[in-house]
């Protein structure tokens, strides 16, 4: 088993070795001769724009996600339609028993 100082000194060799590889592509002259001028090619960001991309052919839906999805999305939007309803209703029943003047409504033509 390897000791905390090998692992610290293994993972700054790792570091050391990418940063002179970054460094060696990017700061080439010829690149654009090979076609590499494209850039370094990092694979976690590769890696990670994979998974984004095929995130939805794997999601497996559970009883927490449908939870999730009606806490975020349905019940908020159900919430505010009947919240909208009400308040209409209720300014429609002020104006249709002559509780607001015509003069005074906030749309003319309801």
């Amino acid at each position: 088993m390897a000791t905390p100082e090998q692992i610290q000194q293994e993972k700054a060799a790792r570091r050391a070795a990418i940063r002179t590889e970054y460094w060696r592509t990017m700061t080439n002259p010829h690149a654009h001769l090979h076609g590499e001028s494209a850039g370094v090619f990092d694979t976690g960001l590769a890696r990670f724009q994979a998974m984004r991309v095929n995130h939805f052919e794997h999601f497996k839906p559970t009883g927490r996600t449908l939870k999730i999805g009606m806490l975020t999305t349905v019940i908020p939007i159900v919430a505010y339609a009947i919240m909208m309803k009400r308040e209409r209703d209720a300014r429609e029943k002020e104006y249709r028993t002559g509780q607001v003047a015509y003069k005074d409504r906030r749309f003319k033509f309801i």
